[in-house]
């Protein structure tokens, strides 16, 4: 057995590749010229690149009317695999009438250009209402998955992708397909990877329960969404610079492997925390780490409800290991990083920061407590701030 079958297997048993190159991609390219054209938004160009690459294996394309209906209400796809966000094409009704199923699209940028061809199954409409109380647990327009969804199209395009020309993308260095960080997985020796979710700098609480994860297993993929995000995060270049400046001084080299996740985020709370891990194990993590409101937003989902979801499927289904943690913070008292598990101490003895006050800490050029942040996180932090402020942004 070679070391890449070591890993754990795809979600679905295979890993996806609907991308082509050379002489197809060139065919396809040229053919595409003469197609319809639907030029589509940057989330939707950040799911046609991971169907491609094999992310979002077992899908093949944007998903069909029986696929989509499936996962909106059963968190699972029509032959019963796991499956708990729809990843759909949407496109308004003037556009999807101007098509008809049977036929190639090409599928554009914003500027334009032709990326991939969409093979047509089908067009179908589908209830946004309904969509948004099922899978976000809301309606309120507020929530800015929910919006998204409204801002849709009003039809959906189902079919399988081919992908001759990957959309333009950032951070080059680490955007790393499925195959790739297997590949790099296995070049190592890990037999256990375990896949970390952020959208957010890494503080010391993250830390912990990263490291606590690695005397569990052979590596860590740290692999924060660069996708679409909301307004008020933290931009994704910053973020990555506070990745690397405490990769650099605090984590072993050999123990990690840093990339990036093309997706956009939905804040779908426990149905992302499902979704997050999948995708995951399709780019080779066998253990996922779930927090404390893992991809929660506002106060629409309960603390602890992304863990909680885990248990509506069989370890067996999921064919990885969630690894679930509460809230952490550092003790004065113990002298240590704790969660309510480990220590018995309260009030000002935990230092736990909410992110208004960090924000406000970082704006006034003040570190937040060494005890919260790495004081190189916190230099990247400030310094993008006061460059905000400066240009009035």
């Amino acid at each position: 057995m070679s070391a890449a079958d070591r890993l754990v297997s795809p979600h679905g048993g295979r890993l996806i590749n609907r991308e082509v190159a050379g002489f197809e991609a060139a065919a396809i390219d040229e053919r595409a010229r003469s197609l319809p054209h639907l030029r589509l938004s940057s989330w939707a160009l950040s799911d046609l690149e991971l169907i491609a690459i094999g992310a979002f294996s077992p899908l093949e394309g944007f998903m069909t009317r029986e696929q989509h209906r499936s996962v909106v209400a059963e968190m699972r796809l029509p032959n019963g695999l796991p499956w708990s966000l729809p990843v759909a094409l949407s496109a308004s009704r003037e556009e999807a009438a101007a098509l008809r199923d049977g036929q190639q699209v090409a599928l554009a940028g914003a500027d334009g250009e032709a990326l991939a061809v969409l093979d047509l199954e089908e067009r179908f409409d589908y209830d946004k209402t309904a969509e948004a109380e099922q899978v976000f647990r809301t309606t309120d327009e507020a929530h800015p998955g929910v919006a998204a969804l409204y801002a849709q199209g009003e039809v959906l395009l189902g079919g399988k992708v081919k992908l001759f020309r990957r959309p333009p993308a950032a951070f080059a260095e680490y955007r790393l397909a499925p195959a790739e960080t297997r590949e790099v997985f296995a070049e190592r020796g890990w037999r256990t990877v375990v896949g970390f979710q952020t959208r957010n700098p890494v503080h010391r609480a993250h830390e912990y329960i990263q490291k606590c994860a690695l005397e569990m297993v052979d590596g860590l993929l740290l692999h924060p969404l660069v996708g679409d995000t909301k307004d008020d995060d933290i931009p994704a270049d910053v973020r990555m610079r506070c990745y690397r400046a405490l990769l650099d001084g605090y984590y072993p080299g050999d123990r990690v492997l840093l990339s990036v996740l093309p997706a956009a985020m939905r804040y779908a709370g426990p149905r992302e925390a499902i979704f997050h891990a999948m995708v995951r194990r399709n780019y080779g993590c066998s253990h996922f780490i779930v927090g404390r409101d893992h991809a929660g937003v506002g106060s629409y989902y309960g603390t602890y409800d992304a863990q909680k979801i885990f248990d509506e499927f069989t370890a067996e289904e999921l064919g990885m290991t969630p690894l679930f943690f509460e809230h952490t913070f550092f003790c004065r008292a113990c002298e240590s990083m704790a969660s309510s598990k480990t220590c018995p101490h309260e009030g000002d003895q935990r230092v736990a920061l909410s992110g208004t006050k960090v924000r406000e800490l970082l704006a006034a050029g003040q570190a937040p407590p060494h005890e919260f942040t790495r004081p190189e996180v916190a230099e990247v932090l400030i310094e993008s701030m006061t460059k905000t402020a400066a240009s009035g942004g």
